[in-house]
């Protein structure tokens, strides 16, 4: 407890006791207190662990804390750090270029040898575009089987980059391939990320590295449900048995592997469904681009005579050989900012996962391993305390990824000084606005749009209560207050059993209401 200064006044026989005015600041410091403390010390966290932090963004001063400096498991606050690690090694206006080069004859439009298309670490690939825009949804499509709510497909075309390449061979005079057509992903070594979502990292990436299925009920009950693929290949075969339920009957949907390359999707939707998003990861993101590369350059009139799913034994040219073969095509990818804006608006992990390899690509090495270790470079210039950093990966999801609220805090008065803050920043999720953090508010929130933070989410299953336990909920950025302060600020919450029929988004709704609490009784 804070004492304050008391005057003592004589008045005959009677003793009265005036408590000094406190100072404005003081005061206002003092209502912020408490009403942060009225919630993070409620029954819902008696068994949890809260670490908070907030300073000023041009002083530094405190404005709150809470275990500064205990570890904790960040979830997906941990791609703050990939993610401005990779700004700044690639910088934000970085193009990335996937090039195809013949090898052998061409003839009379015969191409005696083969198409070879280099992987160039390209993660959107195309299939984010729109208008010349990078097209994110709320609710993305990798999150699809994650039972976090309806999934939304973005207005794109998923194999815009690759008809794109196809076009420009069949422009540049080729019009049969006799030989094979290869995907050259030697650009760092193949590796699993965290999360979920498809896990497998790679060069090459085509729609996220991902199947969709697209369910829509019939319109009466008992009758087959519609199911779609996108993108629409031979790659697999999909055997698809899918019955319309009554109202208000649900979802029961299952992908299921039952052979190379053949799928089966088994299960039932209410008639009163909308339609519904599924989502399958390719486990062979080279097989699987070749297979679809091999099919656009047939729609735009190249006949390539090389197996769909069955590659020849072709050696690959060694790298310094490419110099000398004729470029037959060329996609350019959007600026390096757009792959970071869907990482953190989203929550993308395959992204997360890829981004250390690109780092370490940059850096000439081939390994993730590598591109972390660029990491703790990074983070050391920017001024923080590693020492308060675990990472083993960069999405967020594995055991050994913890950090103070005080490394993260440290990340972003670093990165505020820094020219890629602005790219950083618009990144974030807004509160109020869009990515994960578009329903946090309500409408009529004052501190709508004042936030820009990346939020993380971790649950583990708790078998024995059959409940949720959340490991995890984590909200970190920047925010202006009602009195025109910019703050930076980590909220991370530990280990809160989640009563039956609770989901993460109370928690969700619990740190949007401390950046309400900031925004109006802040400095």
């Amino acid at each position: 407890m804070r004492f304050r200064t008391f005057l003592f006044t004589v008045l005959a026989t009677s003793l009265i006791l005036l408590p000094s005015p406190a100072s404005e600041p003081e005061a206002k410091s003092h209502d912020l207190a408490s009403r942060v403390n009225a919630i993070i010390d409620g029954p819902d966290y008696k068994h949890a662990t809260w670490g908070i932090l907030v300073v000023e963004a041009h002083t530094g001063r405190t404005v709150y804390q809470r275990n500064p400096d205990t570890m904790l498991a960040p979830a997906s606050v941990t791609k703050l750090f990939s993610c401005a690690t990779a700004l700044i090694t690639l910088g934000p206006d970085s193009i990335t270029e996937t090039v195809v080069y013949s090898r052998g004859l061409k003839l009379n439009g015969v191409l005696r040898g083969d198409l070879i298309l280099v992987a160039a670490g390209d993660l959107t690939f195309g299939g984010r575009t729109k208008d010349g825009r990078t097209i994110f949804t709320n609710k993305d499509h990798t999150y699809a089987n994650s039972g976090f709510g309806d999934a939304e497909l973005t207005d794109t075309d998923p194999l815009a980059a690759l008809n794109s390449l196809a076009k420009q061979v069949r422009d540049a005079g080729i019009t049969q391939v006799d030989g094979e057509v290869i995907i050259d992903d030697r650009m760092f070594a193949r590796t699993r990320g965290s999360g979920s979502g498809p896990d497998v990292v790679s060069p090459i990436m085509v729609n996220d590295n991902l199947i969709d299925f697209v369910i829509e009920p019939a319109t009466k009950p008992g009758e087959p449900a519609r199911v779609k693929l996108r993108p629409e290949t031979a790659y697999y075969q999909v055997d698809a048995v899918v019955n319309t339920g009554p109202p208000k009957s649900g979802k029961t949907i299952q992908i299921l592997p039952i052979g190379p390359n053949h799928l089966a999707v088994r299960g039932s939707i209410g008639v009163d469904s909308g339609p519904t998003v599924r989502i399958y990861p390719v486990d062979d993101p080279t097989a699987f681009a070749r297979t679809l590369f091999i099919e656009a350059l047939r729609r735009h009139g190249v006949q390539a005579k090389a197996a769909l799913l069955r590659p020849g034994m072709v050696a690959l040219p060694a790298t310094s050989d490419y110099s000398r073969l004729p470029r037959v095509g060329v996609f350019r990818s959007p600026p390096f900012r757009d792959v970071i804006t869907v990482t953190l608006k989203v929550s993308h992990n395959l992204y997360a996962s890829t981004l250390p390899c690109l780092v370490a690509a940059a850096k000439g090495h081939t390994t993730a391993e590598a591109g972390l270790r660029e990491q703790q470079k990074v983070l050391r210039e920017l001024g923080v305390d590693v020492g308060q950093v675990s990472f083993s990966g960069v999405a967020g999801g594995g055991a050994a990824d913890h950090v103070t609220p005080r490394a993260t805090v440290q990340l972003l008065q670093g990165m505020a000084k820094r020219p890629e803050w602005g790219a950083f920043k618009a990144a974030m999720p807004s509160l109020g606005i869009d990515g994960t953090l578009y329903d946090a508010v309500g409408e009529n929130s004052q501190a709508k749009g004042k936030v820009f933070a990346k939020t993380g989410t971790l649950v583990w299953y708790d078998a024995v209560n059959d409940r949720i336990l959340l490991k995890s909920k984590a909200l970190a950025g920047t925010m202006t207050t009602r009195n025109g302060k910019e703050l930076l600020f980590a909220f991370i919450v530990n280990n809160v059993p989640l009563p039956a029929g609770v989901t993460s988004a109370r928690e969700g709704k619990v740190l949007a209401k401390l950046c309400e609490i900031l925004y109006a009784h802040g400095p």
